[in-house]
């Protein structure tokens, strides 16, 4: 008996170690909790400690309140005006998060304001009691920092004096690239100043009105108001007789405000484009014309100028059952001509074959030019969000778009998840990849994989294209966004043509495809 006895008692002995074993193994419950937020912290903030500061005279470093960072913290003098002030240095401009570790033994609140490189930035913060002169919390604010050293400065509001001051935690915010690059544009320009009627500036105030969607900032959408009444008196009345596609894309605007504030003389301008339209000279087979003066020609950009316009006017105004018909059928009949086997489109097709570009058999351009193809695949996404779901012939335009996103892949450049100036020849040396063209197709991909146009495994590339474009952007010194290498305003030509075309910075082709591709992939 007892040798089974002494089993059982190592047997017992050996599952109580193990247990002691595990129970020291593992974290505690606080560790657990903690342990991810202490990490994140380390990682994404620097931290200033306040001894290290400049602070007002009369000021001591103490320790006798525990739980305080680094080797104390800093007590100023109870009056008005006293202050620590640290220095913090910055790589690159932007927003940022301000965090103050501070202690209010007292009942009363205290009070702060924070100014930055000498702007007050938050103006008489209230610091409450936090109970204890041991208890240590943070007062967050946010401000844009500039690139190199900038003062951020804590002062004392009130006589109570400002609370005890521990540390300063900077942590670069997640820049709002939307809210940067509409910002930086309205800095630059006023709305008398940003361009006349024109298509590269309707392309980015559509684009800044969808940052207005999202963010609902009064500002955006006056600023776009203010433009378009440069233009559309108080009757409704429009000086522009619209002979051609590219007048028409801001018209778009009209739609748009005559939605935000049902004012009837945005109906009428946008009405002055809807009737036109019914004299626009066609293509045998139904294709409006680029222009008036380009006399039998469809190219890819018209699609965009007119038919998203047409589209979202007949849905405002009740026109459903001729605008959805219309704009379905010209890009059916553009497709027709412009789409190859590859699923890409060239530039241009001329039914006279009377160009000197038109190929004298086929009417086609030579080249696939990258931004001709991002104006299709928009306007292909835009129309199908505005005409009835049971539209004729959806099917087949969904269709075309399928193909099209398979195209867009087989040729995103692999290195830069961008696309090339002309499409379809990456290996060629002078070639270069271009940003507006880029953002559209990552838009239209994006949208169309949401949507369930296209497989879900398309989303790969989508995310490769905005990863790419974003390499593009910056934030200079003034804290203003620049968005490189956007091909300036392009008519149809051969392969050098296209490729000595100048790279413009802050192009308004490029600022309003940015914008419509991040509302839609971090909006």
């Amino acid at each position: 008996m007892r040798a089974p006895a002494l089993r059982r008692a190592l047997t017992a002995l050996l599952s109580l170690s193990v247990l002691i074993t595990s129970l020291v193994a593992l974290p505690s419950a606080t560790a657990e909790v903690r342990r991810p937020q202490q990490q994140s912290l380390r990682e994404s903030a620097t931290r200033y400690e306040a001894e290290a500061a400049t602070y007002s005279a009369g000021s001591t470093v103490d320790t006798d309140h525990s739980g305080f960072s680094g080797t104390g913290f800093v007590n100023t003098p109870n009056k008005v005006g006293s202050a620590v002030q640290w220095t913090v240095n910055r790589a690159q401009a932007g927003p940022a998060t301000l965090a103050f570790g501070h202690a209010n033994g007292t009942t009363a609140n205290r009070a702060l304001d924070i100014a930055v490189s000498g702007t007050v930035t938050a103006k008489n913060v209230a610091v409450p009691s936090t109970g204890a002169w041991t208890r240590w919390r943070t007062l967050v604010i946010t401000a844009n920092l500039k690139a190199g050293p900038n003062t951020i400065r804590a002062t004392a509001t009130t006589a109570n004096g400002a609370p005890n001051l521990d540390y300063l935690d900077v942590t670069a915010a997640a820049t709002d690239w939307s809210k940067a690059m509409v910002d930086s544009t309205m800095a630059r320009y006023t709305p008398t100043t940003i361009g006349g009627w024109s298509y590269p500036v309707g392309l980015y105030l559509y684009g800044q009105y969808l940052v207005y969607q999202r963010t609902h900032d009064p500002k955006y959408l006056a600023y776009i108001k203010s433009w378009v009444d440069r233009f559309v008196d108080s009757s409704g009345n429009i000086n522009n007789s619209f002979n051609d596609l590219d007048s028409m894309l801001s018209g778009r605007l009209l739609v748009l405000l005559h939605h935000e504030t049902a004012d009837n003389r945005y109906k009428v301008a946008a009405g002055k484009i809807r009737t036109r339209l019914n004299t626009y000279p066609r293509t045998a087979d139904g294709g409006f014309w680029h222009a008036g003066y380009r006399q039998h020609q469809l190219w890819g950009d018209g699609v965009f100028m007119v038919d998203p316009f047409l589209a979202e006017y007949g849905r405002e105004f009740g026109d459903s059952t001729y605008t959805g018909k219309e704009t379905v059928d010209q890009l059916l009949t553009y497709a027709k001509h412009l789409q190859r086997p590859s699923g890409l489109l060239r530039h241009a097709y001329d039914e006279a074959r009377a160009q000197t570009w038109a190929d004298p058999t086929t009417g086609l351009a030579p080249e696939v030019w990258c931004r001709a193809e991002g104006w299709y695949g928009m306007a292909v996404i835009d129309v199908l969000e505005a005409v009835p779901a049971n539209q004729p012939r959806r099917a087949e335009l969904i269709a075309v778009l399928r193909k099209l996103v398979a195209g867009y892949a087989q040729y995103q450049d692999p290195s830069t998840g961008r696309w090339f100036q002309v499409v379809d020849k990456g290996n060629r040396t002078d070639n270069w990849t271009e940003t507006s063209c880029s953002s559209m197709y990552t838009f239209a991909i994006s949208r169309a994989v949401q949507r369930g146009y296209v497989d879900p495994s398309y989303k790969a590339v989508a995310d490769r294209g905005y990863q790419g474009v974003l390499a593009k952007i910056s934030l200079g010194t003034d804290g203003r966004t620049s968005l490189k290498d956007i091909s300036v305003g392009t008519n149809v030509g051969d392969y050098q043509y296209y490729a000595d075309r100048t790279r413009a910075t802050n192009d308004f082709h490029g600022l309003g495809a940015f914008l419509i591709m991040n509302e839609q992939l971090n909006g």
